[in-house]
C-alpha cells in the first residue's frame, strides 16, 4: 500500500483559474502531488469569488473555492513584476508539472508560454487548457464551458424538450469538470512518456473539443450524414419504456430498457400493470413503439399512484434498468455515495466534499485538506526554493510577493 499517494514528490505548479486547468491539479493531488497554486496578491484568483455572482448558492463556507483549491498550497504572486517572474522561473526548474489555461497573448506579456518556460527544465510537463484550442480566428478568444463546451457543441440545442422549446442552460463547472479529467489523463500519459524519454513535454485540451467529445455519437452521426428525426416531447417520445416518468410525490425516475422483449413481462409486473402483458396492443416490441404515446399515457397514470421510494422498492433487484432522477437534497442523504468513497470528509472535519472519480487499487488518497488562504504558504514554498528570510522580505517589499 502505498500511503502518500501514487503521485508523492510530484511537484505542480497550478497557473490557471475557471475551472477545468485547477480541477486537474486538484486530481494530481488527490493522489499525493504537491501542488502550489499561483495566484495574484490582494485579490487572488477570482475564482474565490464564484460565490458571490448573482445566483450563486448564498452561504458562509466558500464551496466553490473549497472544491477546486483542497490539499494546495497557495503563493501570492505578481507575475506582472520582474521578481515574481523570476520566483516562476525558478519554481519551474524544479517543478513536474505547470498548468495553465491563461490565454495565449496573457502567456506571452508574463513570460509563462511553453516557449518560455521548456528551456528551463527539459522534464517540464506542460498542461495547457484553452477554450477553442490554439490554432485559427479564435485562438485567443476566451471561453466558458456554458459557450464553448455546452453550447458551441450541439448539447445546448440537443436536450431540449422539443424543438420549439427555449435552449437548456447548464450549471456551474458542468462542462469543466469532464474536461479536467481530459487534462488530467494527458499530464498523467505526459509523464509516463517522461518515464521512457526521460523528457518533458507540451499536452493540450480545450473545452470545445471535449464538448465535440461528450455530444459523442449524435456528432459522429451528423458526420457521416445520418438523416435526423425531429426531437419529440417527453409525452410523444417514440419509445414508453426508454422515457422519464414523474411520480405522485412529484418525483421523477426514468426507464432505460434496451431487452424490452424479455423485460416487458418483469416491468408490467413491477407496475402491477399485469393486464398490460398480453394485450395485444402492446404484445410485441415494434406494436409497443408504434402505440409508444398511448402507453406513455397509461404509463404516466400508472407512475401518479405512487411516490418515488415506493417505485424504487418495486423495482429495485428485478433486473429493470431505471434511474431517480436525483436533486440536491438527495446527496447528503445518499449512503451509496458515502460507502463508495464518491463523498469524503475533509481531514480533521465532518463537513463533506466531492472525491476525484477515479480509484487505484493499493494506491491510497489524500484525505482532503481545506483549501489554502491568499498565499497562506507564500513563505513556505519561498524557503523550500532557496530564498531566504531577507530575500522574502525583500519580494513582499518590492510587491511581487502577496
Amino acid at each position: 500500500m502505498d500511503d502518500n499517494g501514487i503521485f508523492s514528490g510530484l511537484k505542480v505548479l497550478d497557473c490557471a483559474s475557471f475551472i477545468a486547468a485547477p480541477a486537474a491539479a486538484t486530481v494530481l493531488s488527490d493522489f499525493g502531488a504537491d501542488v502550489i497554486k499561483i495566484e495574484p496578491p490582494v485579490a487572488g484568483d477570482p475564482y474565490r469569488n464564484l460565490p458571490n455572482l448573482p445566483g450563486y448558492p448564498i452561504s458562509d463556507h466558500n464551496y466553490a473555492w473549497m472544491l477546486e483549491a483542497r490539499n494546495k498550497r497557495s503563493l501570492a504572486l505578481d507575475l506582472a513584476k520582474p521578481e515574481g517572474k523570476e520566483v516562476l522561473r525558478k519554481l519551474v526548474a524544479e517543478a513536474d508539472v505547470f498548468i495553465t489555461n491563461f490565454p495565449p497573448p496573457v502567456r506571452a506579456r508574463l513570460g509563462v508560454s511553453y516557449a518560455d518556460l521548456a528551456p528551463l527544465n527539459e522534464r517540464l510537463i506542460y498542461a495547457s487548457f484553452t477554450g477553442y484550442g490554439e490554432r485559427g480566428a479564435e485562438a485567443n478568444k476566451p471561453g466558458f464551458d456554458s459557450n464553448a463546451w455546452w453550447a458551441r457543441s450541439g448539447m445546448m440545442d440537443l436536450v431540449r424538450a422539443d424543438e420549439d422549446s427555449t435552449p437548456a442552460r447548464s450549471v456551474a463547472g458542468m462542462g469543466d469538470h469532464p474536461c479536467a479529467m481530459s487534462l488530467f489523463g494527458a499530464i498523467v500519459t505526459a509523464l509516463y512518456k517522461r518515464e521512457r524519454t526521460g523528457k518533458g513535454s507540451e499536452v493540450k485540451s480545450n473545452l470545445m473539443a471535449n464538448g465535440l467529445w461528450s455530444t459523442s455519437v449524435l456528432a459522429q452521426a451528423k458526420l457521416v450524414g445520418a438523416e435526423f428525426q425531429p426531437r419529440r416531447p417527453r409525452e410523444r417520445a417514440l419509445n414508453a419504456v426508454a422515457n422519464h416518468y414523474r411520480c405522485r410525490d412529484g418525483r421523477w425516475l426514468i426507464l432505460s430498457l434496451l431487452n424490452e422483449e424479455k423485460q416487458w413481462p418483469t416491468l408490467t409486473k413491477c407496475l402491477g400493470r399485469e393486464d398490460l402483458t398480453d394485450d395485444p396492443r402492446f404484445a410485441t416490441k415494434a406494436d409497443r413503439h408504434a402505440r409508444s404515446i398511448e402507453l406513455i399515457g397509461i404509463f404516466d397514470e400508472t407512475f401518479a399512484t405512487r411516490d418515488l421510494a415506493d417505485w424504487r422498492k418495486a423495482l429495485d433487484g428485478t433486473g429493470i434498468v431505471f434511474g431517480v432522477v436525483g436533486i440536491l437534497d438527495d446527496i447528503t442523504t445518499d449512503q451509496q455515495l458515502i460507502e463508495n468513497e464518491v463523498l469524503v470528509p475533509f481531514e480533521n472535519d465532518t463537513t463533506l466534499t466531492i472525491n476525484s472519480p477515479i480509484w487505484i487499487e493499493g494506491s491510497s488518497k489524500t484525505r482532503p485538506r481545506k483549501p489554502p488562504g491568499l498565499g497562506e504558504h507564500s513563505d513556505e514554498v519561498l524557503r523550500s526554493a532557496g530564498y531566504d528570510d531577507a530575500a522574502i522580505q525583500a519580494l513582499r517589499a518590492s510587491g511581487a510577493v502577496g
